[in-house]
Formats: structure tokens, C-alpha cells, sequence
């Protein structure tokens, strides 16, 4: 399940590259809605009858998505023939239809980098404070910076790296390790 900011809930994937639209779709700006899985298609080839199922139904302001998910190296002749029929019947019902088969790495990193971010973290031992003006003063230094939480929190410079101004390497800047 990916949670969505924009429609405030959690939506079903079966793949990577589904949760990866699924992120794509919630940092466009003008999602309004999203169904996976919305409605299964029952059409004729000259196989044979087929069922293929879309993976996304996505409601913008500027309008409605049918949208398959199929990595380009997966992609065989019955996909098209699938893709074929969704085509179809998104623009039967006014929609819009897309084949999302891959993204540029720029695409992907940009899109990492920003959803690491883009919830507000906590600081609940209230050391935010002392850091950021520890680093602020001109020519700051990593260790002089960690030695600003000396005395905060239970932090002694000692467990920091041995003496002020020095963070050992070798420790965990808070001297436990969480599990």
C-alpha cells in the first residue's frame, strides 16, 4: 500500500513500478482521485476472447487517466493487444490513456530526493536549535558542530569521540545503538 498526500490515503500496488507511478501521480499537483485496478475489459482477438485488467484510474483537474503500468522490456504482442482495448475505452468514456513502460533515472532520483523530504521531521530531544546555530558560526566544523549537543539530552563529549570537538567514527554519536 502507498500512502498518497494528495488524496489523503493509501492505494493498492502489485509492483515497483506501480508505487513508483503511484508517487509520480501524487507529486503532479493536481490529482484529484486514483483507483487501482479499476474495471476488468472482456474483449475479442482473432485468438480468442481476452480479459485484461488496467492498473490505474486517475482523476486530475484536467481530466481522467486510464493508466497501464508494463516495464518496455515485458512488454509482449497480447499486452498490445490489451492496451489496444483499454485505448479504446478510455476514449469511449471521454478518458485519457497512457502505457507508463519506464522513466528517465533523472525522473526517478529527483523523485527520491524530494519524497525524502517532503514529511516534516521531529526533533523531540530539541537539539535542532543548538545544531543549526553551531553550524552557522563562519567555518564550522562537523565535530564542532556534534560537540553542541555536549550536555543535551544525556550526550557527554566523551561519547561523542573522546574529547570536544572530535566525533569518532567508530561510535554512535549518541553512544547506543537502536535496534
Amino acid at each position: 500500500m502507498q500512502f498518497m498526500v494528495s488524496t489523503g490515503r493509501h492505494h493498492g500496488f502489485e509492483s515497483l513500478e506501480e508505487a513508483r507511478l503511484l508517487l509520480v501521480l501524487d507529486f503532479a499537483g493536481d490529482l484529484v482521485d486514483v483507483v487501482s485496478q479499476p474495471l476488468r475489459l472482456r474483449f475479442g482477438t482473432a485468438a480468442g476472447d481476452r480479459e485484461h485488467t488496467p492498473d490505474f484510474l486517475a482523476v486530475t483537474r484536467s481530466g481522467t487517466w486510464l493508466i497501464d503500468v508494463r516495464p518496455a522490456r515485458l512488454i509482449g504482442e497480447p499486452d498490445l493487444e490489451s492496451f489496444a482495448a483499454a485505448a479504446e475505452v478510455a476514449m469511449a468514456c471521454g478518458w485519457r490513456f497512457a502505457v507508463i513502460a519506464e522513466w528517465k533515472a533523472h525522473v526517478t532520483a529527483t523523485l527520491d530526493a524530494l519524497s525524502s523530504q517532503r514529511r516534516p521531521l521531529s526533533d523531540p530531544l530539541g537539539l535542532r536549535p543548538g545544531l543549526l546555530a553551531a553550524a552557522a558560526r563562519p567555518g564550522a566544523r562537523f565535530g564542532q558542530v556534534a560537540a553542541a549537543l555536549a550536555g543535551k539530552a544525556g550526550v557527554s563529549p566523551g561519547k561523542i569521540g573522546g574529547s570536544p570537538g572530535k566525533v569518532g567514527a567508530r561510535r554512535p554519536i549518541l553512544g547506543r545503538s537502536r535496534r
